[in-house]
């Protein structure tokens, strides 16, 4: 894979450009962009797509190649159906995920990420806030003023307070670092979400139930097939980098979503 960069901006992916030159486009999309006109030429070059279609700088593609892209997807990324033994592992190592009914009260202080913000002095205060709260004296609850005046959260208004909340009503990324879990009180260490950086206090929790491992066979293996599927994907993603010729955009392979 090469790799240079465009005077006038544009970044391209084998002499194709995949953004106009007055576009400002982030990082994340213009990658996006780059692994999407790599299948669609690989597309093209296995016979799936009409070699007149035509990338637009805009990133968008036509209905022919997002349904030839599928299908050389289906054709070269192929993954196992997951073991017994895979999925009994799975399931005891994520018994969060398969538990029904739990609930946790909590409180929140978000450090919001928004375009142009230094990520690095944010995290820097977000981290420095969540010593604050950690180190108050007993009988002291400094969280609600630290949430009024750092929260970009609407829950500041309310101390940070987020009230009874189940795993499904909070992003993932959200959900995996509170739900699972036995802790209570604030959370050593600060929880990275779409939104930004949190501060969280689990004040109480509800334990819920554990599905049996029978009730939930087919979810496991389906959760370990699309792991596989997009570990695969990345992998085929990144041997058509290797092969290209990309000028203006950085793959890094590992942080692309590859969503089609």
């Amino acid at each position: 894979m090469q790799s240079t960069q465009d005077s006038r901006g544009i970044a391209r992916v084998n002499g194709i450009a995949i953004n106009g030159a007055d576009e400002d486009v982030a990082p994340d999309e213009l990658r996006n962009r780059a692994c999407t006109e790599l299948l669609r030429q690989a597309a093209q070059q296995a016979g799936l797509l009409s070699a007149s279609d035509e990338q637009s700088a805009d990133g968008l593609i036509s209905e022919e190649a997002a349904t030839a892209i599928d299908t050389l997807i289906g054709q070269a990324v192929q993954v196992p159906e997951p073991s017994e033994e895979a999925c009994r592992r799975h399931y005891s190592a994520h018994l969060g995920r398969y538990t029904v009914g739990q609930r946790a009260r909590m409180r929140h202080i978000l450090f919001a990420v928004t375009p142009g913000v230094d990520v690095n002095a944010l995290r820097g205060r977000a981290e420095a806030v969540l010593i604050d709260v950690r180190a108050h004296a007993d009988g002291e609850d400094p969280f609600p003023d630290a949430a009024r005046q750092n929260s970009n959260c609407p829950s500041s208004e309310r101390g940070g307070d987020l009230g009874w909340l189940a795993p499904e009503e909070v992003v993932p990324e959200f959900a995996r670092a509170i739900f699972g879990q036995h802790d209570i009180g604030v959370l050593p260490r600060l929880v990275h979400s779409r939104f930004g950086f949190h501060v969280i206090d689990v004040q109480e929790r509800e334990a819920g139930t554990v599905q049996p491992f029978e009730e939930v066979r087919g979810t496991v293996a389906a959760s370990l097939r699309q792991q596989s599927f997009a570990t695969a994907l990345r992998q085929y993603v990144a041997l058509l980098a290797g092969k290209a010729v990309l000028e203006g955009v950085d793959m890094d392979i590992a942080d692309t979503p590859l969503v089609q």
